[in-house]
């Protein structure tokens, strides 16, 4: 028995070596198939951060782009407001046109008061960002002014605007309403 024992324990140790380098050739095939997925998962790493550095770069200029909106919806949110307020202030320079005419001591009490509101509205206007659009004695501008008639005048230049009817105004240096002037043709 001992021989048979003997001869069962080398075939044994040979099965057990055979296994030993069958599961060798297996981990030498198995670590290239490993190595692999790690190079796929890396490439999907790259892929992943790429997209990432991408989507904070939009959400970056995306809150940019809503500060510059809302600064401009600050900055020309009352354009509405303030157009019907210039209306106000060329009603009050109408009447105060018309009653300087008046020289009764009552009426010049009543211009002065007039034109003491209207400067108080004009300033508070100045305040929010209105600016009066000097247009007398300047070269006409289509991009501030609307000609209304053209006239001819001795001793001023050609496209001189001679004459306003009404004021124009800017907003926020952006025109609000361009100013109606009859300009010189020579």
């Amino acid at each position: 028995m001992d021989e048979a024992q003997a001869s069962g324990n080398e075939l044994a140790d040979e099965k057990l070596n055979l296994d030993n380098e069958q599961n060798d050739e297996q981990a030498e095939e198995v670590t290239p198939i490993l190595k692999a997925p790690t190079n796929e998962a890396q490439e999907k790493d790259d892929g992943f951060k790429s997209k990432y550095y991408y989507l904070a770069a939009e959400m970056d200029n995306m809150k940019k782009r809503f500060e510059r909106e809302k600064d401009n919806i600050v900055k020309y949110g009352n354009e509405r407001i303030l157009k019907s307020m210039i209306d106000i202030v060329d009603d009050f320079d109408r009447t105060i046109d018309v009653l300087k005419k008046d020289n009764d001591d009552k009426v010049k009490n009543i211009i002065t008061g007039i034109d003491m509101v209207r400067k108080k509205l004009t300033d508070c206007l100045g305040k929010n960002g209105l600016e009066v659009i000097e247009s007398i004695g300047k070269i006409f501008d289509p991009n501030f002014h609307e000609a209304m008639a053209m006239q001819p005048a001795d001793g001023k230049q050609d496209q001189e605007v001679i004459t306003e009817f009404q004021k124009g105004y800017l907003l926020n240096g952006r025109l609000l309403r361009a100013a109606k002037v009859i300009i010189a043709k020579n």
